[in-house]
C-alpha cells in the first residue's frame, strides 16, 4: 500500500529543490513503470545479450528486450520507449526465430510495443525494435541484434 506523502515533507522537498519538474526524470519514471518482465508476463526472465539501445545518432530513445520462458519455450521481444512517452509515436518490436517468419507489433504507440511472442525452444533468435521522435525530422532509432543467436 502507497502513503501519502506528508504536506510538510513535499513542502520541504520544494523548498529543498529536490522535487523539481525534469522532463528526463519523468522520462524514466515513466518507463520505469513498465518493464519487459511486467509486459511479457509471467516465467519470462532477459537473456544474456537480450538488451539493446534504441539509438539516433547520439540520442537514446529507448530499449528493445528479449526475453525466454523455460517453462513453455517461448521467447517474447518488446520495445520500451524511454523519450516521447505518453505521445503516440510509431514503435515496433520484431522477433524473428530461424526458418521462420518474422513477428512484428508496429503502430502509435504512448509506452511500448509489443509483446511479440514465438515458440524458439532449440532454435535460434533474432529481435528489433524501433521507435521515431516527435520533431520534424522524425528521426527513427532503431536497435537489436539481426543475426541469430540465442539459441536453445
Amino acid at each position: 500500500m502507497i502513503k501519502p506523502v506528508p504536506k510538510v515533507v513535499a513542502a520541504t522537498a520544494l523548498a529543498a529543490g529536490v522535487l523539481v519538474a525534469n522532463p528526463a526524470y519523468t522520462a524514466n519514471a515513466a518507463s520505469a513503470s513498465y518493464t519487459p518482465e511486467g509486459v511479457c508476463g509471467a516465467g519470462y526472465a532477459r537473456v544474456k545479450d537480450g538488451t539493446r539501445a534504441l539509438t539516433s545518432g547520439r540520442d537514446t530513445f529507448g530499449y528493445v528486450y528479449l526475453l525466454y520462458n523455460r517453462s513453455n519455450g517461448y521467447n517474447c521481444v518488446v520495445t520500451i520507449k524511454t523519450a516521447f512517452y505518453r505521445t503516440a509515436t510509431y514503435t515496433t518490436a520484431t522477433l524473428t526465430v530461424k526458418g521462420g517468419k518474422p513477428k512484428t507489433d508496429a503502430g502509435k504507440f504512448k509506452y511500448y510495443a509489443g509483446p511479440v511472442k514465438l515458440k524458439a525452444r532449440g532454435k535460434c533468435v533474432s529481435y528489433w525494435g524501433s521507435t521515431r521522435d516527435t520533431r520534424l525530422d522524425f528521426a527513427e532509432a532503431t536497435g537489436g541484434r539481426r543475426t541469430f543467436g540465442n539459441c536453445g
